[in-house]
Order: C-alpha cells, then sequence, then structure tokens
C-alpha cells in the first residue's frame, strides 16, 4: 500500500474568498482539479502522452465534502490516493488540509475516464499505465480508512 502523495501546495488569496469571507466553493473544485493533474501525470496520463497519443482524462462521477472553512492567508496542502483502476476508468480521492493545523477542509472522490479525443469514446487504458499504477494503488479498506 502506497502512501497519500503530495500533489498540491499553495496558498487562499482574497480573491479566492466570498461575501462571507470564506474560500468559494469553485475553487475548492479549482484547486482539486490542480491536484487531478499532478497525479494523473504521476499515473503516466503526462501531457506528452495525452498530446501525442490523442488522449484523455475525462471526470464523470465527483463526490466533495466540505469539513472546516478557509480564509485568505490560509495555507493547504491536497494529498491524493488512486483508490482503483478498471480498464477504461480510475477511482481517486483528495483530501485538502491546513498546512498549519493538519485539518481536513474538504475532500474529493472522482471517478475519470481514459478517452480517445478523437473518436471522443472510452479507450481501455495502456498496459504500461496500468501498470504505473497499480504501484501507486491504496487499498483504503486494508488501510482502516479512507481519505
Amino acid at each position: 500500500m502506497s502512501e497519500p502523495l503530495l500533489t498540491y501546495r499553495g496558498a487562499i488569496y482574497p480573491w479566492h474568498c466570498d461575501h462571507m469571507g470564506h474560500m468559494n466553493v469553485m475553487w475548492y473544485v479549482g484547486k482539486f482539479d490542480e491536484a487531478t493533474w499532478q497525479l494523473l501525470a504521476q499515473m503516466g496520463f503526462t501531457p506528452e502522452y495525452l498530446k501525442t497519443k490523442h488522449r484523455g482524462v475525462a471526470a464523470v462521477e465527483q463526490h466533495l465534502t466540505y469539513r472546516s472553512e478557509l480564509r485568505a492567508g490560509d495555507l493547504i496542502t491536497i494529498y491524493s490516493q488512486i483508490l482503483e483502476v478498471k480498464e477504461k476508468s480510475i477511482r481517486f480521492t483528495h483530501e485538502m488540509k491546513r498546512q498549519d493545523s493538519g485539518l481536513v477542509a474538504a475532500t474529493t472522490t472522482l471517478v475519470a475516464v481514459h478517452i480517445d479525443t478523437v473518436s471522443r469514446k472510452s479507450t481501455p487504458i495502456p498496459a504500461e499505465i496500468k501498470t504505473k499504477i497499480g504501484s501507486l494503488i491504496t487499498d483504503a479498506q486494508t488501510a482502516g480508512h479512507a481519505l
């Protein structure tokens, strides 16, 4: 079982906050998206692979849970884990934490599908990428908890 991967480190700026003074939901999704691209690259879905092979990875399902508010000036980290890989899809999770206290601000779990960007249809994940994903995968049930 592999440890969660650090996939994002950043800060909350005033323009991330809404009229109530806390980070707006659109920014949680955006920061999780940035973490996703880092995670995908670690799996082998690099920008070069996606461009040269005419492939993409499309989110088809996302569940997001907000646990604590973030405000301007907060520093955050996102740690990610791959939960499952199938023939054409991957399920993974991200956990956003306040860097100073470790307090969980939000979590999200996503399902993404490997696609052919020309035909716009799902396509099998290549064996070499599945092998790489296998080396990163985490069995959350064996760990006794999910992110």
